[in-house]
């Protein structure tokens, strides 16, 4: 089932930060997806504007309202979710070392953890090409200055809470949370499950020790495979 989370309005800032890597490599993907170096600016100029209106992050995509001038645009921008198997692996390499749940929790993205992940041959971070968007204004550029800004801002959501980067991939905060403890659940046998079968409470530490034999296993069949 498809979830999404709306986030407040970002109020209007002075340039574009320092940023973090990974907020910075969102941001590179931006550029690279933009038609031209006059488009960029000028929706990077709408996003520090405080233009960009809440933003409503579903799996695969994202959902806002632009004002420029006196007219307001609906612009929405998609990412590619993850399939069954690539989205396992994320979950399975988050559990494989304690630290990257508390880290994620706390907003962090571990660079060890995304350089593990693509290791399995999974792309967490987008690229340009990856980026879509459609917007309500008559420009025919793929993205708008609108979608620029909206991509921007999502990159500025993302740095503050790398779970709106996951949630894009297709899986959300709650659903990583979910299935980090279905993973050690059967072995573990410490939390107990409501009858709706999500956890109170998951017990990040114990989910990532049974976990990290298997990523383990996972990435050692990587590099076998490679190999070959």
């Amino acid at each position: 089932m498809t979830t999404s989370t709306t986030h407040p309005r970002l109020p209007p800032r002075r340039g574009g930060g320092t940023g973090t890597w990974w907020s910075k490599a969102v941001l590179r993907a931006v550029e690279e997806a933009a038609y031209g170096e006059k488009e960029l600016r000028a929706g990077r100029a709408l996003a520090r504007a405080g233009a960009v209106g809440a933003i409503t992050v579903s799996d695969g995509g994202a959902v806002a309202a632009v004002t420029d001038g006196d007219d307001a645009w609906t612009v929405e921008v998609t990412v590619p979710v993850l399939d069954g198997p690539d989205a396992a692996t994320v979950t399975e390499l988050v559990a494989a070392e304690s630290g990257r749940v508390g880290a994620l929790l706390a907003g962090q993205l571990p660079h060890a953890f995304v350089e593990a992940v693509e290791e399995a041959g999974v792309e967490l971070l987008p690229y340009g090409g990856e980026l879509g968007s459609a917007c309500s204004c008559d420009s025919w550029l793929d993205p708008c200055p609108h979608a620029v800004a909206v991509l921007t801002q999502l990159a500025w959501l993302i740095q503050a809470d790398p779970f709106v980067l996951t949630h894009l991939r297709g899986l959300p905060r709650e659903v990583v949370l979910r299935e980090l403890h279905r993973i050690t659940a059967p072995r573990a046998g410490t939390a107990t499950a409501p009858e709706d079968g999500v956890p109170d409470e998951v017990d990040d530490l114990a989910v990532a020790e049974e976990a990290a034999a298997r990523a383990a296993r996972l990435l050692e069949r990587g590099a076998t495979a490679d190999s070959w």
